[in-house]
């Protein structure tokens, strides 16, 4: 059941008119192909790339893989399937690598869904907020795969094998703050004062939620100033995330995504924005 979930596109991850004839299925191959074709917008000096500022404000707020190939399509017309220089490239955020990498395994065959949490090998000392694609392996087990760090980045592990104990999926983290296992001011943001704790952790699980729900959310996005730990988190906000695991929307849930959302965009400011129907909803 989970593999025919997770094979089927969503508005977010559909590639649309994508010929994936000429794709590699392997997804190894996959994810050196994603991290060939975007630069994360934090990763300008690690390439020798200076991003012009309206690549930088504006490219990440593509919410669907369209946008992101379309984007691609305008900036060389060569395969996808051949790295680019940075200024071919699209200028994105973790959850892009995540979001395009499961496009392109469901596109190929394999099940995938990303999944939003924190890594432990992006900052010492951290649980730095980030995405990561779930995806089915051959021996029928889920791996985490970071296309982000496929290349250019030194850490101690395969990045299509990531640990569960290096990227800790939101849920995961969520019980270990709430058990006092964690400190919950030590995730979240590590370069920016006032963007980690336990509603910074509530966040991600309700993104992780919808994620693999079939909406693959902006980082930013939310719904209410607990988002933004401006307003405190609710017996019934603390009770619902609580109760998450690895499971579906139910009617009337407190963290079901609505169908307007705001995106709290750090470049662009507040704006509403009404998401995309699904042809038909996830079963």
């Amino acid at each position: 059941m989970d593999d025919d979930l997770y094979l089927r596109q969503t508005p977010y991850s559909d590639p649309g008119r994508l010929d994936t004839r000429g794709l590699p299925r392997e997804p190894r191959r996959l994810a050196a192909m994603v991290r060939g074709l975007i630069i994360h917008r934090g990763e300008g000096g690690l390439l020798g790339y200076t991003i012009p500022e309206e690549r930088l404000h504006h490219d990440a707020e593509s919410r669907y893989v369209t946008e992101i190939l379309r984007i691609l399509r305008e900036r060389g017309d060569g395969p996808l399937t051949e790295e680019r220089a940075p200024e071919g490239r699209f200028v994105g955020t973790c959850r892009d690598f995540s979001l395009l990498l499961c496009s392109l395994l469901r596109a190929t065959g394999t099940p995938a869904r990303p999944r939003c949490g924190f890594a432990t090998y992006l900052a010492d000392g951290w649980y730095e907020d980030h995405w990561v694609t779930e995806y089915r392996a051959p021996d029928g087990s889920w791996r985490l795969a970071d296309a982000q760090v496929h290349a250019g980045y030194d850490v101690p592990f395969d990045p299509m094998d990531v640990g569960r104990d290096a990227f800790v999926v939101a849920g995961d983290a969520w019980r270990a703050c709430r058990a006092g296992r964690a400190d919950p001011m030590g995730f979240g943001l590590s370069g920016v004062d006032g963007l980690r704790g336990l509603w910074f952790v509530w966040g991600n699980v309700v993104r992780d939620l919808a994620a693999v729900n079939g909406v693959e959310l902006l980082p930013w996005d939310g719904w209410g100033p607990e988002f933004l730990g401006r307003a405190p988190l609710t017996e019934d906000d603390l009770e619902a995330a609580d109760a998450v695991g690895l499971q579906r929307f139910h009617e009337g849930s407190r963290l079901s995504v609505p169908a307007e959302i705001t995106s709290y965009s750090p470049y662009l400011g507040d704006r509403r924005v009404t998401l995309r129907a699904p042809s038909s909803p996830p079963a």
